[in-house]
């Protein structure tokens, strides 16, 4: 049929027609808090180029971490700032490391909020890079046992999910093996399987204090210009035991989303990234977007690709603007 008789604006034509039909439904449940722990107590400091994100000490994060199970918020996301950094990392792996005590604290005091440890070293190395350098070059074979210690010392603490970020080959093989020989089974790997070497995150490095101090990443994660190698990034990580899949950055790669959500059908989760989210604090600081509907609309679009769940700085907002609403 078509016009008169077909008219798609009948199903627009009102508010309660558009909800009913809706296609695609954000939920809290879709939502996942990134959180910054640093040193020190009493700490609650805003990261100037992501403004309204904080570093925390672990007693503050203990705190936030309260309020994010209370909006029914499932699980948060932990990156950490080290006392101390050496060219091997060795903070990324100590059981009385930030992260660690961390995990231990919320553990004790949330006990049903899910906690997702990301594992990687550029956080806690000297050199700013994501492992073992000889020579200026990330040796990656030499990485994976650190990254395998890494995780066992995050789960041993009480983390629910590991996330590997580091790009190394073999790291999922090498972290399920790890987990596995200590006893940790049934521990879910979320796999940044698809993570591209993106100018997206300046702001997080900012906040995490990981900026590499020479060269950059692109030798190990991916040349944004690539789809064919995502879906092959992907179906390694699950052929070496991920349980959940990862694409990074979120906006510009809703189509790469989309490709391995369908190729795989598996559960895949986007990161609405540090420059995605300081682009929008800043359009709307200025007054040229309406911040809500944006963030409400960008989210939306990663449900629309494929997510079935978001990683984002947004997530305690967006929980209290769904309650408001009713949701």
């Amino acid at each position: 049929m078509s016009f008169p008789i077909d008219r798609p604006r009948r199903l627009r034509r009102n508010e309660a027609i558009r909800r009913l039909v809706r296609e695609h439904h954000l939920t809290v449940n879709d939502l996942v808090q990134p959180l910054f722990v640093v040193p020190g107590s009493n700490i609650r400091n805003e990261i100037s180029s992501m403004p309204g994100q904080f570093h925390l000490s672990i007693d503050k994060v203990v705190e936030e971490s309260k309020r994010i199970f209370e909006l029914n918020i499932p699980a948060i996301i932990l990156f950490g700032i080290p006392e101390f950094k050496d060219p091997h990392g060795s903070n990324a792996y100590n059981m009385d490391g930030i992260i660690q005590r961390a995990v231990r604290m919320i553990k004790r005091a949330v006990p049903n909020l899910l906690i997702i440890t990301d594992v990687c070293l550029c956080e806690y190395t000297s050199h700013g890079h994501c492992g073992i350098l000889i020579n200026e070059t990330v040796e990656n074979d030499a990485t994976l046992e650190l990254l395998a210690k890494t995780a066992v010392s995050q789960v041993r603490a009480g983390a629910d999910i590991v996330a590997p970020s580091d790009m190394m080959d073999g790291r999922v093989a090498a972290i399920r093996k790890g987990l596995d020989e200590a006893g940790f089974l049934d521990t879910t790997i979320l796999s940044y399987a698809v993570k591209y070497a993106s100018s997206y995150y300046g702001p997080f490095r900012e906040a995490a204090g990981s900026a590499p101090q020479f060269g950059d990443r692109r030798g190990y994660q991916m040349d944004p210009a690539n789809i064919e190698e995502a879906l092959r990034e992907a179906e390694l990580d699950l052929e070496e035991g991920a349980d959940m899949l990862m694409v990074k950055p979120g906006v510009a790669f809703l189509d790469v989303l989309a490709a391995v959500k369908q190729k795989f059908g598996r559960i895949t989760a986007s990161y609405q990234v540090s420059g995605e989210y300081a682009m929008i604090e800043a359009a709307a600081r200025n007054g040229w977007i309406d911040r809500k509907k944006i963030v409400m609309e960008t989210l939306t679009s990663f449900k629309r690709a494929g997510a079935d769940f978001i990683l984002t700085y947004y997530a305690t907002e967006v929980a209290e603007w769904l309650k408001g609403d009713g949701e």
